[in-house]
């Protein structure tokens, strides 16, 4: 199934890319107090490569000390190259994590010898262990985390923001050897001095789980930040997996081989080997600081809210260490490219929970998450209603997601022009809206009335049958398709593709996308 080889590291996936010309060194100077930003956006909409800035300065103007990495995965094709997948593999792959989810007993000896990618898969879950690794290469119990090239990227932020951070926690009463109970994931983090963060966290994310068990023992909590950490653990952390699977352990069935771990210097945790720093803290019950406001996915800047603060223990790091970072804005954006192919990734799951659904497509520029457009093998009366609600109530996720337009299976899902013919003639505003209120809603829309409480929309635009129509329905029209081959031959043969291609044709074109790949979902 995989066709690249492991990244064990940041640097193997660097060099990899580097190889396929996917990398371009920046020598000039460039600040990392938001024109830094600016080059990585004019990059990622062109559908550039990895950028590696050589010379670049702190908002003093002083050198950084280090390069900055940024646009790791600002493609789809490097998103799936980060899992060791081309992107036509990414559903087939989706398909293989749906069964290591949900396996069925073999059938037989051949079976059984089929599913060994399924057993290797699992025992690429159990991590290793190490006394020492590169990321302790360099230890520093009194850091200045000033010093580091971290980003300002919007002109009104409240301050330097590490961007790409990989949040290792676990809950109070847990071992630091039990992996499994580890939580990863991809929080902000605004330094306010050398040894001083606030940690920003989603009340349904994993940290935040763990930070109030901590609280509630009335103890400090251990903290990890992972800096540059290897594709399959990045990609891991970013993944809205079920809260019962931990990414640490997941990152190895990504990445193909066991995760490398050595214990942190000052804190209870085991953090990855090869990452590029991690730094080290704890946090304390109660203590909290104002933070932001911040640009975010959602094109807008945060209000000013308190979050856990995290105090600086030790900054561990490599020799030569690389500065891991992004920008977050309005899409498109880093992690909108990521959801593009995680939306891919996770259709097979959600099928296997939902079968009638044939795709389901969160667009990028809605924030990945906040419209859902699903595809459905429609066969009884209130069928859409009953997956609007199946959805919804499917990942925590999905329950941020305010917009969701059911279409029939004929419909591409992925087609704008398809879904407004679909809305404007199978649906009537009295009859086929879902209206509900004061549901979850992420606290960073602020066009909800109330905070973290909103209002979710459904619209039912599939052809109506049985009860719920008394009229009769409409028939698609459609050509033979024998004819509409011969009528491209007829055009090609009468010189209309010589035409087009040297944009001779009178007529207005348009590109229609393609319709989407079977078994496809940020």
């Amino acid at each position: 199934m995989r066709t690249l080889p492991p990244f064990a590291d940041l640097r193997a996936f660097l060099d990899w890319n580097r190889q396929q010309g996917q990398v371009l060194p920046i020598s000039e100077p460039v600040s990392v107090r938001h024109e830094m930003t600016a080059v990585q956006l004019a990059a990622l909409r062109a559908g550039g490569p990895v950028l590696r800035f050589d010379a670049a300065t702190l908002g003093d103007g002083r050198p950084a000390g280090m390069p900055v990495v940024s646009n790791l995965f600002a493609t789809p094709a490097r998103v799936a190259a980060g899992m060791g997948l081309t992107l036509d593999q990414v559903p087939d792959f989706g398909g293989f994590l749906a069964e290591l989810r949900n396996p069925t007993p073999p059938e037989g000896m051949r079976d059984g010898l089929s599913r060994w990618p399924m057993l290797k898969a699992a025992l690429s879950t159990r991590a290793r262990v190490l006394r020492a690794g590169p990321v302790q290469a360099r230890v520093d119990e009194r850091p200045d985390l000033t010093a580091l090239p971290v980003q300002v990227p919007w002109p009104e932020d409240g301050g330097p923001l590490i961007t790409w951070p990989v949040v290792v926690t676990r809950p109070h009463g847990s071992a630091a050897q039990d992996v499994g109970r580890y939580n990863l994931g991809v929080y902000r983090a605004q330094v306010l001095g050398p040894d001083r963060l606030i940690m920003r966290w989603l009340a349904h994310r994993g940290g935040a789980a763990h930070a109030r068990s901590w609280e509630r023992a009335g103890q400090p909590m251990p903290v990890a930040i992972v800096l540059g950490a290897d594709p399959a653990t990045l990609l891991a952390a970013a993944l809205p997996l079920p809260e019962t699977v931990s990414e640490m352990t997941f990152s190895g069935v990504l990445r193909g081989a066991r995760t490398e771990l050595v214990p942190a210097r000052t804190v209870p945790l085991l953090v990855p080997a090869r990452a590029e720093m991690v730094i080290e803290g704890w946090i304390h019950p109660g203590e909290t600081a104002p933070e932001g406001p911040f640009g975010d996915h959602t094109g807008y800047y945060n209000a000013v809210e308190p979050f856990p603060v995290m105090r600086v223990s030790a900054v561990t790091g490599r020799e030569d260490p690389l500065y891991l970072s992004t920008v977050t804005g309005r899409p498109p954006d880093e992690p909108s490219v990521i959801g593009e192919v995680f939306n891919d990734l996770a259709l097979p799951v959600i099928r296997q929970q939902i079968p009638e659904i044939r795709d389901l497509w969160l667009p990028p520029a809605a924030c990945s998450y906040r419209i859902g457009v699903i595809a459905i093998d429609k066969r009884y009366p209130g069928q859409a209603r009953r997956v609007m609600m199946a959805v919804w109530g499917m990942l925590a996720q999905f329950s941020y997601t305010k917009l969701l337009i059911v279409v029939d299976s004929d419909i591409d899902a992925r087609n704008w022009d398809d879904i407004a013919w679909a809305l404007s003639t199978r649906m009537d505003p009295g009859r086929d809206l879902v209206v509900l209120d004061r549901t979850p809603m992420d606290y960073l829309d602020f066009a909800s009335p109330l905070e973290g409480l909103a209002g979710k929309l459904g619209i039912d635009a599939t052809t109506k049958i049985g009860p719920e129509t008394s009229r009769e329905w409409g028939r698609v029209m459609r050509l033979d398709p024998a004819h509409e081959a011969a009528a491209a031959d007829i055009l090609a043969r009468a010189g209309m593709a010589a035409q087009d291609a040297a944009g001779q044709g009178d007529a207005p074109r348009r590109a229609r996308p393609t319709a989407p790949r079977p078994g496809m979902i940020r």
